[in-house]
């Protein structure tokens, strides 16, 4: 008899991002699968831990469907939401394209979770209350042209950012590139923030300017937000805020 596979987010942090829906599915799950932190973050007693490396996406994807076939309950844990750059792909990838009859009659299920976007986004105040896109900085799964044309036809389209993998160790320049072509479509003083470690102990908000943002400042627990052109900063309490404006000019084409 064949189980079920849930792929589910846990969130940025801790378990107060856990969804009632997401908490449920963890609480009767026989085994986890998913990158180590992740895994660790909703492990509970009895529950087997599958951990792998962060860019074992697809074995992964296949562990999960083969320890479901079997009958177990399993969970594949993404950090933030499973859709947004993170698991749900690779299962639905996996299932696509395998002929695999045994994984036939694994029940699937795909459940939302809190993106690092909309943390990010709800620190900050409201930089993605207007159209916005996210884009992944990192060029493992896709050619880093593809990416330039993307920021570019963003900036062009006067979207807001959120950018996902923006800087790692082993690709440091990727951040800085992409922001001197933010630089050639949009003004000096656009906002951009970096959002780092949010819903942690050292969460930490940089409040900058397109002209000023300095790459330096940004590893891969950071998520970095653009303004769109109408977006602006302003001070509320002990803090600065940012949002992007609901209503927009109209410009004559």
């Amino acid at each position: 008899m064949s189980g079920r596979l849930s792929v589910i987010g846990c969130g940025p942090a801790g378990e107060h991002w856990l969804s009632p829906e997401t908490a449920q599915l963890i609480a009767r799950a026989t085994d986890a699968v998913g990158y180590g932190p992740y895994v660790r973050r909703i492990a509970r007693p009895g529950m087997r831990l599958h951990i792998s490396d962060n860019r074992e996406e697809l074995m992964r994807a296949v562990l999960a469907l083969e320890l479901a076939a079997q009958g177990r309950e399993v969970v594949i844990v993404s950090g933030g939401d499973p859709g947004i750059f993170a698991m749900a792909a690779a299962v639905c990838e996996c299932l696509s394209e395998a002929d695999q009859p045994r994984w036939d009659n694994v029940e699937l299920g795909i459940y939302p979770g809190i993106s690092a976007l909309q943390a990010a986004a709800a620190k900050i105040g409201a930089p993605l209350g207007h159209d916005f896109c996210a884009i992944s900085l990192s060029d493992v799964l896709k050619p880093w042209s593809l990416v330039c044309r993307r920021l570019r036809c963003a900036a062009q389209g006067d979207f807001a950012m959120a950018f996902y993998n923006p800087r790692s160790r082993h690709r440091p320049w990727q951040l800085g590139a992409a922001l001197d072509i933010l630089r050639e479509e949009q003004p000096p003083q656009t906002p951009v923030v970096f959002a780092r470690a949010i819903g942690r102990e050292d969460e930490a908000l940089h409040y900058t300017t397109l002209a000023e943002a300095d790459p330096e400042w940004v590893d891969m627990r950071t998520l970095v937000i653009v303004g769109n052109s109408q977006a602006r900063y302003f001070d509320h309490g002990q803090r600065r805020w940012m949002y992007s404006p609901r209503s927009y000019p109209v410009i004559e084409s």
